[in-house]
């Protein structure tokens, strides 16, 4: 059956203007509550795999560490350093924060269920483009870490700034053609229709490759470890907010958070069956049916979440070469050549051919240990084998280019004469 046929938006814009206050606040408080936990949760879970003991002072276990922490934030002096653009440094945390809250404007959460009397979709809205709302939306977010960089006066966070850019442009084409072979099996751009289209298989199982390469890009765009090199303190002390302090610095810390719940909730949207009930809960006749799904979809996120965190306290920070190269050397051409797979399976299905399940799945299994087997030797840090009589050490220049630069993994600066001299004595 063919996925357009389930992108019914009729169901969408008769809603009292009550019920849409009801909803936008009811996703506001899911969005704050939720970055709220995610914190405390991430110190938590951290401290147990660094065998730590963790926030435990403020509030039983210490439950209420998060809210002390925003407390204390917004009792800090705001200082505004001179020399910024001060328009631009004032205006940058709020177009960071914002687009983190639209974008969930269109995110399912549940089945269509009935509120004081009013039947009405758990989902504020819904376009037949969605999808592409949610990409230009956390797109315009970014302006916000870029404007910061710039507007602060200061090097190390322009230098952030800029690596932000980089870090948008690279990784956003492979997470955008991630979701073009979505587009191509549901039919729609709808997020409700993207749902209704997984209602038998889960996109995880049929688009495989699509979910790692999403999974690693939603990383990137979120500046999360190890893609956290626009805020990378050990070289940028604290990267493109380094001149932010008290609520202005909150602002980009809730922005990030937000940014990670909603790329999670996109994830478990298109490829985890969104609000669908796993196997074997699936069995059970009403667990996709009133308010149920809520639950499941919350769960899925959370475990998105759980991933985050988990590589941030396993995985060191790339090298800014490896992570421009995973991006464009790795992720992209294979999102590429997996698109044409797919759009050459949808053709065949289009012209009658059957079997679309087990090609995709046998195809996307392959696929999917192939960015394994890429992605494993640059993990591993592993060094290209050299030619028989090359040697390991590349010629080195440091003033080549007119000022000093420091050598690249594999080079070795040159040996000064006094120092040689200084050695032999």
């Amino acid at each position: 059956m063919s996925g357009s046929a389930y992108a019914d938006l009729s169901m969408f814009g008769h809603d009292p203007w009550w019920l849409v206050v009801v909803k936008a606040v009811s996703i506001f408080a899911f969005l704050v509550l939720t970055t709220l936990i995610a914190i405390l949760a991430e110190r938590k879970i951290l401290a147990w795999m660094q065998m730590r003991v963790g926030p435990n002072r403020v509030g039983p276990g210490g439950i209420l560490q998060t809210l002390a922490d925003g407390i204390k934030l917004a009792l800090k002096e705001g200082i505004v350093p001179a020399g910024v653009d001060k328009p631009i440094y004032l205006l940058a945390p709020i177009i960071a924060t914002v687009p983190a809250f639209m974008a969930f404007a269109v995110i399912p959460f549940g089945p269509v269920v009935s509120i004081l009397g009013h039947r009405t979709p758990l989902q504020l809205t819904d376009l037949p483009v969605a999808v592409l709302y949610v990409l230009a939306v956390t797109s315009v977010g970014v302006y916000g870490i870029v404007l910061a960089g710039w507007s602060s006066g200061s090097t190390y966070p322009l230098l952030g700034g800029i690596r932000s850019t980089a870090q948008v442009i690279s990784y956003e084409v492979a997470m955008a053609l991630s979701f073009a072979a979505v587009f191509l099996d549901a039919g729609t751009m709808s997020t409700s229709g993207i749902v209704a289209a997984q209602e038998g298989t889960w996109y995880i199982f049929l688009l495989l490759p699509s979910f790692l390469i999403y999974v690693t890009s939603m990383v990137g765009e979120t500046n999360r470890a190890p893609f956290d090199l626009p805020e990378a303190e050990g070289e940028l002390v604290g990267g493109f907010h380094t001149e932010y302090s008290s609520l202005r610095f909150a602002m980009f810390m809730l922005a990030e958070y937000v940014n990670m719940v909603t790329v999670s909730a996109l994830a478990a949207t298109l490829f985890l069956g969104g609000w669908h009930a796993p196997w074997p809960l699936n069995m059970w006749d009403g667990a996709n049916s009133g308010w149920w799904p809520l639950l499941w979809f919350t769960i899925k996120v959370w475990g998105f979440l759980f991933v985050f965190i988990w590589l941030r306290g396993t995985l060191p920070r790339l090298r800014y070469d490896q992570f421009m190269n995973l991006g464009w050397k790795v992720l992209i051409p294979i999102s590429l050549a997996w698109v044409m797979i797919v759009a050459t399976v949808r053709a065949l299905r289009i012209e009658g051919y059957d079997g679309r399940v087990i090609a995709l799945f046998a195809l996307g299994v392959v696929i999917a240990l192939a960015v394994l087997a890429l992605l494993w030797p640059r993990l591993r840090g592993a060094r290209q084998q050299l030619a028989p009589g090359a040697s390991l050490v590349e010629p080195f220049d440091a003033m080549a280019g007119g000022f000093p630069v420091p050598p690249l993994p594999g080079q070795v600066p040159p040996v000064s004469s006094t120092t040689k001299e200084g050695s032999d004595a």
